[in-house]
């Protein structure tokens, strides 16, 4: 059977469901709140999944109050929640990855096309025709859209489901399935490695990730903040030097000598001055995605034969090998761990940046909710 018709036939099953509870958002102003909904039980190549800890990501506030409308409008009610880690409770006759009781993780994809070109290279990620998000996306299964993580349970097909190594803090690993992967993907894709020099621009949920891991792989890495007061904590991260990016005698020092800069800062900024900073044939990667579209001096790329780049999350391969990584390293997110019943306050302070460096709903808070 072709893969289009297997696609179809899943489509006209009806596939048995259970009663799942979540926080969601009825509208883009009315804040998240209990929610209740259909899961399908386990498919043959389904896991189902007892949620123990979903991360809070930034997408889920723009998700959840339409923010994103011209590109990914929201359908309500939303439930957000792409950083999942839980527990296995059942799996389908074909699953071999997972058994009962493993603990497992699910990120911001749970399918796509399979088969177009970057499908087969394990570039998911960038597939060609369609990817399904883990919440907002067609739900082509039971109908309606995906609904995410703020939920006690999930069921996802096992080729998207990621094992998540024995000794790692499960709490800390839930934000490394957005966090982590989105700053260790544009590191690992462009060979950062021992005694090259790496600068971070920005540190919050994805700049202390990518700090964490640039410094694992052996970099030089400089800090890029406009807050002097995030010195010390950027050196307790792994900062080799923290630079105050208002300052131009401070930037001007680091001109022609950096081999790779990750850019985690979503609001707008200059990204010649970054530029500038590096050396020939050094490469500038956007993992932040400011709101008005940035200006770049062709010059600052032409006579340094810089690169100017983007970068989204990992494939599944990508993924576990980065997990796997962490396990190896000891490598967490720093989080605050709160009850589901504080999520609409802990998007206020997101507002804010008053987090370091990612909230994490213990989904225990769920059942009382």
């Amino acid at each position: 059977m072709s893969e289009a018709a297997q696609k179809t036939a899943v489509e006209t099953q009806k596939p048995e469901t259970f009663a799942a509870k979540a926080y969601a958002a009825k509208s883009a102003t009315s804040g998240l709140s209990p929610y209740s909904f259909e899961r399908r039980k386990p498919l043959a190549d389904d896991v189902q999944i007892e949620i123990l800890y979903c991360g809070v990501c930034h997408s889920d506030l723009h998700y959840t109050r339409d923010e994103w409308r011209d590109v990914m409008p929201a359908v309500y009610p939303a439930v957000p929640g792409h950083e999942i880690v839980g527990r296995v409770t059942a799996v389908g006759k074909n699953v071999k990855k997972f058994k009962e009781g493993d603990i497992a993780a699910v990120g911001c994809m749970v399918m796509s096309c399979r088969h177009c070109t970057n499908c087969l290279a394990g570039e998911e990620q960038y597939c060609n025709n369609e990817w399904t998000l883990t919440y907002g996306s067609p739900d082509h299964i039971l109908g309606g859209v995906t609904y995410g993580g703020y939920s006690d349970a999930i069921t996802v097909d096992q080729n998207y489901v990621l094992r998540i190594p024995n000794g790692l803090d499960p709490a800390g690993a839930a934000p490394l399935l957005c966090a982590g992967i989105t700053t260790y993907s544009p590191l690992h894709h462009w060979g950062v490695k021992k005694g090259q020099k790496v600068g971070i621009v920005g540190l919050g949920g994805l700049g202390h990730m990518g700090l964490k891991f640039a410094k694992a792989l052996g970099a030089n890495v400089v800090l890029f903040t406009t807050s002097p007061g995030k010195t010390a904590d950027a050196q307790r991260l792994g900062a080799d030097e923290v630079v105050i990016s208002k300052n131009a005698e401070e930037m001007q020092k680091h001109g022609n000598s950096f081999d790779f800069i990750l850019d985690a800062v979503s609001a707008d900024h200059d990204l010649n001055a970054y530029l500038n900073l590096l050396k020939l044939d050094g490469t500038l990667t956007l993992v932040g995605a400011p709101e008005k579209p940035a200006s770049v001096a062709a010059f600052n790329l032409l006579l340094k034969r810089r690169r100017l780049a983007g970068s989204a999350i990992g494939g599944i391969r990508e993924t576990q090998q980065m997990l796997d990584f962490c396990a190896e390293k000891g490598i967490t997110a720093d989080i605050e761990k709160i009850n589901i019943d504080y999520i609409n306050t802990a998007y206020e302070r997101l507002l804010k940046s008053d987090v370091k460096y990612r909230f994490v709903i213990d989904m225990e808070s769920l059942k009382k909710a």
